[in-house]
């Protein structure tokens, strides 16, 4: 038998040394003060004599009583911590989540989502002014973006469009919206924009994370690429993926370019002799869908370069949510702004060559 709080549990539910990872040792505590809130059994006070004797009993009973309904919280919470441990313990050893499927509705919500984001693009565009989102930013702030850059910093914002004010739902999926700014001193319109067209090498710019990219078709300013990604962040991801990219020159000084995933397979068993795609849209979720805005500015010396990611994955299982959701979310932010820095290193390397 084992005691929590004070509570004598005979179940054969055992809470033993096996759960000792953390997710069952924040159960335990969970569970003891689930107890201690509904009242459970405390240790006996001090034997009481006369007229306190019978004041004592009848708390005992009371909490008696009160320790019955408390088994039932200690075995939902510590049933659920075994379970979690377990899918945990999954994870640790490389195992996959269970397959997603990417719904209508859940890609209506992403559409809905995109096409609002790209109206508010155009109309930034067609204004001429205020291109970086830090332009937006009170003075203050604005100057210390601005000081930050400089310094060699990346200025990172979290973004969320809505429609007439209201959030827009995505059933089934998560929305990930970010947009990052850069300075590249020194270089000039052109410099950027010769490294970011250089499909053909951009696995050497930005690897590890793009293993391949490839031209597939070119006319003019329009793109046709094959890039394969490589994210690992709990477990690892690999993805085949096409995208259409059209270039815009604005006027002197001043570019955009706006790219658009047109096919995106995980890759399962990468590398080895049996590897193959899975159907796009069923699959691990792990990146459905994926819209980018560019924007290069020269002026103050250099280029100022942005790129706004608005990208699609799966929803986390609600039991594995509070784990993992930290780690998903995180991966958009991360791989933005390590693709900016490895941006300004590509130019300024390519610079240095001539």
């Amino acid at each position: 038998m084992k005691t929590v709080t004070g509570v004598q549990e005979s179940s054969p539910l055992r809470v033993s040394e096996p759960f000792n990872c953390a997710v069952c040792i924040g159960a335990r505590r969970a569970t003891r003060s689930a107890v201690a809130k509904r009242g459970g059994i405390e240790a006996p006070p001090n034997q009481c004599v006369g007229k306190g004797l019978r004041v004592h009993n009848d708390r005992m009973v009371r909490q008696v009583k009160g320790a019955r309904d408390n088994r039932g919280v200690a075995r939902a919470i510590l049933l659920a911590a075994a379970a979690l441990c377990a899918a945990v313990a999954d994870f640790a050893q490389g195992a996959e989540p269970e397959p997603a499927k990417l719904h209508a509705n859940t890609l209506e919500a992403f559409d809905r989502y995109v096409k609002l984001t790209e109206a508010r693009n155009n109309e930034e565009l067609k204004r001429g002014t205020n291109l970086l989102w830090i332009d937006e930013l009170p003075a203050a702030e604005r100057a210390e973006a601005y000081a930050a850059l400089k310094r060699g910093e990346v200025q990172m914002k979290k973004l969320e469009m809505r429609d007439g004010g209201k959030e827009i739902a995505c059933p089934a999926g998560l929305i990930h919206h970010w947009a990052g700014v850069v300075f590249i001193p020194g270089a000039k319109l052109d410099d950027v924009l010769g490294m970011l067209e250089d499909y053909d090498h951009h696995s050497l710019y930005y690897g590890p994370d793009e293993e391949r990219s490839k031209i597939e078709s070119r006319d003019g300013d329009h793109f046709r690429v094959f890039l394969r990604f490589r994210r690992h962040k709990v477990i690892t991801v690999v993805l085949n993926t096409e995208h259409d990219i059209q270039y815009f020159h604005d006027g002197p000084g001043r570019a955009h370019s706006r790219s658009s995933a047109v096919r995106i397979a995980e890759v399962e068993n990468a590398g080895k002799s049996d590897e193959r795609e899975k159907p796009p849209g069923d699959d691990g979720g792990f990146l459905w869908r994926m819209e980018t805005w560019w924007r290069m500015e020269e002026r103050d010396g250099g280029v100022y370069v942005q790129s706004e990611v608005a990208s699609l994955t799966r929803d986390i299982p609600a039991l594995l949510s509070w784990m993992i959701k930290p780690f998903v979310t995180s991966v958009p932010k991360e791989t933005l702004s390590a693709t900016l820095v490895a941006t300004r290193k590509a130019v300024q390397a390519r610079m240095a060559k001539r």
